[in-house]
């Protein structure tokens, strides 16, 4: 199935690791053993031979695969005026047209979805409707139950990074009905040195 030959440098990075890690590191380790077990005797009846000699011919396919693919694929490099607009490489979130659900992800080339679950391809049909959209903008998705209308909430191209929430952290809590939403310093409890303890910064 065509696929449009594109890939942020991010995924051809990965692509480029995986060829070095088995040219250079898994296909001598695999030859070798091919090696061994030939040597020791009658191969029609050796299931080390036949394991490793198909894991090898393995090897070599994907190593084709990756060599092709990198020598012909464009690789998509952020740019500053792509910023407000979605392009391949956007980190995207989305809402439906009556707010019930909201989805985040990364658009990508096809060579990078690595079985990942929060990225999309530019060749789906929620990324050809998002591309060149812009915040507040309306995708419509041609789905088999029919067209679905979503609204870009969020452009990024930088990712979100996650991590524990540590002491002289400002955090913005919400609560459900968002009528006491307030700002808190994390500062830590003397007693057991756990960062539990949160002062109010703001009214």
């Amino acid at each position: 199935m065509y696929h449009t030959m594109i890939i942020t440098r991010d995924g051809y990075n990965m692509l480029k690791e995986e060829l070095d890690y088995l040219w250079l590191i898994k296909r001598p380790l695999i030859t070798e053993k091919v090696a061994w077990a030939a040597s020791l005797g009658d191969r029609s009846e050796n299931a080390d031979y036949q394991y490793n000699k198909r894991l090898l011919r393995h090897i070599d396919s994907r190593v084709r695969y990756l060599k092709v693919t990198m020598s012909n694929i464009k690789v998509a490099d952020y740019r500053p005026e792509q910023e407000g607009t979605v392009y391949i490489g956007a980190y995207v979130e989305i809402e439906n047209d009556d707010e019930t659900k909201k989805l985040s992800f990364r658009i990508v080339g096809e060579d990078e979805l690595f079985g990942r679950s929060d990225v999309i391809t530019v060749d789906s049909p929620m990324g050809k409707a998002l591309l060149g959209k812009k915040v507040d903008d309306e995708a419509a998705v041609e789905t088999p139950g029919g067209t679905r209308y979503w609204y870009v909430s969020s452009i990024s191209y930088r990712p979100r990074v996650k991590r524990r929430v540590a002491v002289g952290d400002y955090v913005d809590l919400e609560c459900r009905d968002e009528t006491r939403n307030k700002t808190v310093l994390i500062t830590e409890t003397p007693a057991d040195s756990e960062f539990e303890n949160a002062r109010r910064s703001s009214p």
